[in-house]
């Protein structure tokens, strides 16, 4: 080998690749597809905006739709308790069946509505997928619910009529004996503007 000539294993790179060949040795067009092809590799293509600014802008409204009702949930939740505390049902149902206190359906939907929201704010917050998931299960089995009470009502609206006219002649009879009774009755007399189930004279069946 002459000494003028280079061996084609120095030629090559540390990678075993051949060097680039010079922009003077290449056609216009193959100088064009290099010069694509840097743009895509260097990082030089303008990037689209709209696109994170669309995920930031709707992981901040679901964080904060959450986050409220998760305060609302919390506040049942407290409320409820509250309720029960005062009225000395949760001693007594230790051991025993739960008391038929319309306190325990609120601290069980504020308990219900609080985890699944919590859930929701947590999971977008951190983006963990399973709080994710249980957020989404737990929206679903809202939205399922709901929908089987709507068919429900549709379908039973006769008979529960008549059990909601018994249970009013009910709450009548037994007026003054529960605070929590006598104050859902006010409210749905004044609410509905009306004196008893029928009429006034359902009244007279309370002595």
């Amino acid at each position: 080998m002459e000494e003028g000539e280079k061996s084609p294993l120095l030629s090559q790179d540390a990678g075993g690749q051949e060097p680039p060949l010079p922009a003077s040795c290449l056609g216009p067009e193959l100088q064009e597809g290099r010069a694509w092809r840097a743009g895509l590799g260097g990082g030089r293509a303008p990037s689209l905006p709209s696109l994170p600014l669309r995920s930031s802008c709707l992981q901040c409204l679901i964080f904060l739709s959450n986050f409220l009702f998760s305060l609302l949930g919390l506040l049942a939740l407290a409320i409820g308790l509250w309720g029960l505390a005062v009225k000395g049902s949760l001693g007594s149902s230790w051991g025993g069946p739960l008391p038929a206190d319309p306190m325990l359906g609120l601290v069980l939907g504020g308990l219900a509505v609080s985890a699944v929201s919590l859930a929701g704010c947590l999971g977008t917050l951190c983006e963990n997928a399973c709080l994710l998931r249980c957020f989404s299960g737990g929206l679903l089995a809202f939205l399922v619910l709901e929908a089987l009470a709507g068919a429900l009502v549709v379908a039973l609206w006769g008979p529960l009529q008549d059990g909601l006219e018994r249970a009013l002649h009910v709450a009548i009879t037994h007026y003054q004996d529960d605070p929590d009774l006598c104050f859902l009755m006010d409210q749905v007399q004044l609410g509905l503007q009306c004196c008893g189930a029928a009429s006034y004279q359902d009244w007279q069946q309370n002595l």
